[in-house]
């Protein structure tokens, strides 16, 4: 009876043990994921200060200005449009329809 408590006691040991490791690695694990969600926030609020910087920097002032005074750009003198030149090839057509015709 003795060696058959003794036995028990080793096994009521044995798993008492298990069971304080396995909480500790329970814990270690639930601080690790903690952790890893902390610095997931900390990335999307960075992620955010990005986007607003890049729009910023983005803007169409900001990059006209750089390419004035950075990159010696001008814009061209004169513009045309493709429907101003097909306009002005029709009137003149036109007109010189006009002229041929008694």
């Amino acid at each position: 009876m003795t060696r058959f408590n003794i036995i028990l006691m080793l096994v009521l040991v044995f798993f008492a043990l298990a069971l304080v490791t396995s909480q500790h690695r329970a814990r270690q694990a639930f601080q690790a994921l903690e952790a890893e969600q902390e610095r997931g926030r900390e990335l999307e609020i960075e992620y955010g200060q990005l986007e607003l910087e890049l729009t910023a920097l983005a803007t169409s002032a900001r990059v006209d200005k750089i390419a004035r005074e950075r990159l010696k750009m001008q814009l061209p003198q004169t513009v045309y449009k493709v429907s101003d030149l097909v306009g002005e090839k029709a009137v003149a057509a036109a007109s010189e329809q006009g002229r041929k015709q008694p």
